[in-house]
């Protein structure tokens, strides 16, 4: 009878440990429920309304041509996003074999790893802008002059295959792949809700959580918003590592350079 070797080993391993999770990816692949007809209404409905107001309150903050190619690089999100998640359940399903524990599926844990996606996503955002490899797909996102709902999706599909390795060491701590990728889903479906001008200041949250006006900030070019309030739900990290700031003057949108 032939010994296996280590290579076998570890494939056999691997299979074990991926295949349940690619087997989850397909069934959603396969699945039509009823999120695939809300989802999109909802997403023109709050545009539309936001348009609207924009109309009303002449506020400019609109412009036909970029809204267009933004629901244009909308689509084609949806479409990557599909392979998106299939690659991330993979490689944080590799990595998490490594882990010397693997943590259950109960809400403590999800509500653990929805904390922990949060920590990471701070300095992967943060090293989107301090690295010029990563800067040149995050720039995309920061080129509008202009701040709404549509301005949310306009990123570089590409650097959805880049962002699953900043989430390496909670699948090494042992946290469920399937609820990494499912809390930075939710970390970037909040943020949808960030990129307007329709919401002012919220004085209970601001410097607590992410909200319009701390995202404003973030996408604000003057000196004094530049590389600031990179978190994703929680102005926690920003305030820990000294980027928070709080909007003070009026916002200037766009990139320097």
């Amino acid at each position: 009878m032939p010994v296996p070797n280590t290579c076998d080993i570890v494939s056999l391993k691997l299979t074990k440990q991926t295949l349940p999770l690619f087997e989850i990816h397909l069934k959603v692949l396969h699945h039509h429920g009823p999120y695939d007809f809300i989802a999109p209404v909802v997403l023109f409905t709050l545009i539309s309304i936001e348009a609207l107001w924009d109309w009303r309150t002449r506020r400019g903050n609109y412009n036909l041509k970029e809204s267009a190619t933004n629901s244009v690089i909308l689509v084609g999100y949806a479409i990557s996003k599909y392979f998106a998640v299939g690659y991330s359940l993979l490689l944080l399903g590799f990595f998490s074999q490594f882990a010397f524990w693997q943590l259950p599926r109960t809400f403590w844990v999800f509500a653990v790893t929805l904390f922990a996606t949060d920590f990471c996503y701070y300095w992967y955002h943060r090293f989107s802008h301090t690295n010029k490899l990563l800067w040149a797909f995050h720039v995309t996102h920061h080129s509008s002059q202009w701040m709404n709902f549509t301005t949310a999706y306009r990123i570089n599909w590409f650097s959805s295959f880049i962002t699953p390795f900043f989430f390496i060491p909670l699948a090494l701590l042992g946290l469920p792949p399937l609820y990494i990728v499912l809390s930075f889903s939710l970390n970037l479906v909040f943020q949808f809700f960030l990129h307007t001008e329709a919401v002012g200041k919220i004085p209970i949250a601001e410097g607590i959580i992410d909200t319009p006006s701390a995202h404003r900030v973030h996408h604000g070019s003057n000196d004094i918003y530049i590389d600031k309030n990179y978190g994703g739900i929680l102005m926690l990290w920003d305030r820990l590592f000294g980027t928070y700031q709080p909007e003070t003057v009026p916002i200037k949108y766009g990139v320097t350079t």
